[in-house]
């Protein structure tokens, strides 16, 4: 009787063995690289930590100006991002636990979904920016805000662009990520006994995630 092909566990393909040829063992290959990408995802911290404590600094300056520019965001459209990301974070998990289990199709799918779903989300910030280009509220030259707090509402909106874009930037790079994880799904490279870069690259999604669950309440809910 023939089996199901999705409830086969993965093989490890023969050019990537169970580890490489510098580690002892798998276990070490993989806490090697979760060391890594958690020193890495530390001098992100540092690096959006600049960017917040700047918003924090100049918020408190500012709390009037910051708050209109703030009201000038669409709340409907941050809100349903939110959710867009957090169902991204649950779709990656899914394709973590599905690599660990051995789940070729079910981790492709999952991959899938994430990077969709980062698409989505990356769709509805270019909406909004479209609209801030529109509405003249890119900072600059064209930049136009009624009332005497115009300046200072600049400064909230170079904040803004400056966070989201660098945020989305961060966002692209997971996208690209995923889908070279697809392909080497497609190879069926990862399974019960490797399945390291999978969770390593889950580690960065969530963390960007994290970022926007900061984000979006200190530029959209500063004074609703």
């Amino acid at each position: 009787m023939t089996s199901i092909p999705d409830s086969r566990p993965l093989t490890v393909a023969a050019s990537h063995g169970v580890h490489d040829h510098q580690f002892d063992d798998s276990a070490q290959q993989q806490e090697a690289a979760t060391l890594g990408m958690w020193l890495f995802l530390a001098t992100e911290v540092l690096f959006f930590g600049g960017l917040f404590t700047g918003y924090t600094v100049y918020r408190s300056a500012y709390p009037n100006a910051f708050g209109e520019a703030s009201r000038h965001l669409d709340l409907v459209l941050g809100t349903v991002n939110t959710g867009v990301l957090l169902l991204s974070s649950f779709s990656m998990a899914m394709a973590v636990q599905s690599a660990q289990l051995g789940k070729r199709w079910r981790l492709l799918g999952f991959l899938t979904s994430t990077a969709v779903l980062g698409a989505v989300f990356l769709a509805i910030k270019f909406t909004e920016y479209v609209h801030k280009f529109h509405e003249h509220l890119v900072p600059g030259s064209q930049f136009v805000f009624s009332g005497p707090e115009s300046q200072h509402a600049q400064l909230f909106f170079s904040f803004y662009f400056a966070m989201t874009g660098l945020h989305a930037l961060h966002m692209i790079i997971g996208i690209v990520m995923l889908a070279v994880l697809m392909v080497l799904t497609l190879a069926n490279t990862f399974g019960p006994e490797y399945h390291t870069p999978i969770e390593t690259i889950g580690l960065y999604w969530h963390f960007v995630d994290v970022i926007w669950v900061f984000l979006f309440p200190l530029l959209y809910l500063v004074s609703r």
